[in-house]
């Protein structure tokens, strides 16, 4: 069969649909690109916005347009929330929840046998053991690569739906991870990037306090490469923590902590357990420890009842934390979770001016993180070609530009960071360098 994949969402998602598509082409079947004719369209789904549901079922259409007798199977969040409303769309003929990937090859081709539609979702009660799919061969990406080590969220944020979706905390044998990364790395991956629904998390179902363990295991594994955390969740780790951290040389001097509002009260309301001065707190040892450490973070505006000087608290947030980079997102309502019944819910033109504000404000703060950045030398990993020049991101998560061509590719090399262009900086080689190890 030729089978063609569309991933919605997140880098766990990213992840699962290359262990899906392992699967198939395991068992002889060709993957293609998601525009081009197929037998099989899977589509991966994301629901942490109605807009994400939306795409979903665009697809869903455009592939019943490239090959009206295809036969299109649905997983993912969305799959998981809405099974029904998934299964009544028009050629959907296989829908699994997000604890049935691994089945999902064995559906397709019973379906090809037997031509009768499947609807597989298991109760959120029933999300209680970690899904294994598998060690991963590859990725698309020949530098970096995505490592899921840990499945579920607990804290049940009052905007997010992602925790019904995804079920209980369940976290990934620490040495079937080791294995992946030390085969990843013997192919030639430069990068690892571990990641999970709420990373912070991993290992507390299994007896044991976070992700520190785990970082301990595989600090020492052989080869060249770096390990990064796609995020950090401030709802679970503290200043404290992050001190014990700091001591793995692999760990690249970047962390992703959503914040997601800089006010007291609305961090309150979202039911997120810290305040801005915790989380200045973590972002001050950081610091400390490096002054250029990499913060990136999320934040929300609009969030139901969020006055103007709460979205001002979110604002000063961004300059007091100088972020390298800031995601700004508009509050949007979700069915069933409890801001969507919460009163004063914010208008859309009022979202639409905090939004811009944040937005300048967030470029103003990662232009004052760069400029304190410049006269530094940083080890880049380079990846692609962009304006004529290679790029490729440091530790420290800036983006770096510099003269050369592909033969730096997957390389690291340490570079001498000059000033702001575009969305990071111009770099020059550190003359005399060899590649670094």
């Amino acid at each position: 069969m030729r089978v063609a994949f569309h991933t919605l969402g997140c880098k766990v998602n990213q992840y699962e649909t290359e262990s899906m598509k392992e699967q198939f082409q395991g068992a002889g079947h060709e993957i293609v690109g998601e525009e081009d004719f197929a037998d099989v369209y899977v589509v991966n789904t994301c629901t942490v916005t109605n807009l994400a549901d939306r795409k979903s079922r665009q697809f869903i259409r455009r592939a019943r347009k490239i090959n009206p007798e295809a036969v299109v199977a649905v997983t993912g969040c969305y799959a998981q929330i809405k099974p029904e409303e998934v299964a009544a769309i028009e050629g959907v003929e296989i829908v699994t929840g997000t604890d049935e990937k691994h089945r999902l090859l064995e559906l397709v081709e019973e379906y090809f046998n037997e031509h009768h539609k499947t609807v597989l979702v298991k109760d959120y009660d029933e999300l209680a053991e970690y899904e294994e799919l598998g060690v991963i061969k590859g990725m698309e990406s020949r530098t970096r690569a995505f490592i899921k080590i840990q499945e579920g969220c607990n804290r049940f944020c009052s905007y997010c739906i992602i925790p019904y979706a995804r079920g209980k905390v369940r976290s990934r044998s620490a040495d079937e991870i080791a294995a992946e990364v030390q085969g990843l790395v013997e192919k030639g991956y430069k990068e690892i990037v571990l990641t999970g629904i709420n990373t912070a998390l991993y290992g507390t179902d299994l007896g044991y306090g976070g992700i520190e363990p785990l970082i301990a295991k595989l600090d020492p594994l052989s080869g060249d490469f770096r390990i990064r955390l796609s995020s950090l969740e401030p709802t679970v780790i503290d200043a404290e923590y992050v001190k014990g951290l700091l001591k793995y040389e692999r760990l690249c001097h970047h962390l992703h902590l959503s914040i997601q509002s800089g006010s007291d009260n609305v961090i309150d309301a979202m039911n997120r357990h810290y305040s801005r001065q915790d989380y200045l707190d973590i972002v001050r040892v950081l610091r400390d420890f490096d002054p250029q450490y990499g913060v990136s973070t999320d934040i929300i505006v609009g969030f139901p009842g969020e006055t103007e000087e709460d979205f001002q608290d979110s604002v000063k947030m961004v300059g007091e934390a100088e972020f390298c980079r800031t995601h700004v997102f508009k509050y949007s309502k979700r069915s069933g979770t409890k801001a969507a019944d919460m009163k004063n819910q914010v208008a859309g033109e009022v979202k639409n001016k905090r939004s811009a504000e944040l937005i300048a404000a967030a470029e103003k703060a990662s232009g004052k993180f760069f400029d304190a950045c410049a006269g530094t030398t940083r080890k880049v990993l380079f990846e692609e070609l962009e304006d004529g020049f290679v790029t490729g991101y440091t530790d420290n998560y800036v983006k770096t530009y510099v003269a050369g061509d592909e033969k730096m590719f997957n390389q690291f090399y340490e570079v001498r960071l000059l000033k702001k262009y575009k969305d990071g900086m111009f770099g020059e080689i550190s003359r005399g360098q060899e590649r670094s190890r």
